[in-house]
């Protein structure tokens, strides 16, 4: 009997798992999975550049340069169009930070600290009912991805006092915000050579 109820619990997980995934395309997938890719290969090189600003503020570097990584992850948002691509591409960052160790890493806590800017970014689009489809909605996604990244990042790794927190969590939300705004951007000029590739996220 309770190896039936087991059973019965993980198939519902599964059959959870693989409705959510089956919404997405091999063509989303795809783009998610580059996406993620993108985001990973970025951060290396725009974090110890940042560091010289953020150096002597005593602010994480990552505030700063957090827009320049979470945009990848508004623009996949907005070339699927479909919600759960900033937390699949957060998880797919979190399982691959994780598993290799690469820089960025925080052990086992990537996971927490990678997903929750693909939680706030998904969470902050559903509750406005946008889809990457403006300015203003995309400067909300990358907002929330880089501050929601820097708070985790705080809590695990830095622990900072009030003051130098205020000043990372506003550096945070300018960057973030800022890069959303270069996702939608990237992503207006790939629909003008792309029509018929991506989806009309404002449907």
């Amino acid at each position: 009997m309770l190896i039936n109820s087991c059973c019965g619990e993980g198939d519902k997980k599964l059959g959870w798992t693989r409705k959510m995934l089956d919404r997405f395309s091999l063509f989303d997938l795809i783009i998610i999975a580059m996406m993620a890719a993108l985001g990973i290969a970025v951060k290396p090189v725009v974090v110890p550049l940042a560091h010289i600003i953020t150096g002597p503020l005593f602010i994480p570097s990552g505030a700063v340069a957090g827009g320049f990584y979470m945009m990848w992850m508004v623009l996949g948002f907005g070339l699927t169009g479909k919600r759960g691509t900033a937390v699949l591409i957060a998880l797919v960052q979190a399982l691959v930070v994780t598993g290799t160790g690469m820089v960025g890493s925080h052990g086992a806590m990537s996971l927490i600290t990678y997903t929750v800017p693909g939680i706030m970014a998904d969470l902050g689009l559903l509750l406005i009912g946008h889809r990457v489809c403006c300015n203003p909605c995309s400067f909300l996604a990358g907002m929330l991805a880089n501050m929601g990244g820097t708070i985790m990042v705080n809590f695990v790794y830095f622990r900072l006092p009030l003051i130098p927190l205020v000043l990372a969590l506003s550096a945070a939300a300018l960057s973030g915000g800022l890069g959303g705004i270069l996702a939608f951007q990237i992503r207006q000029q790939l629909l003008k050579y792309q029509t018929g590739s991506f989806p009309n996220p404002s449907v």
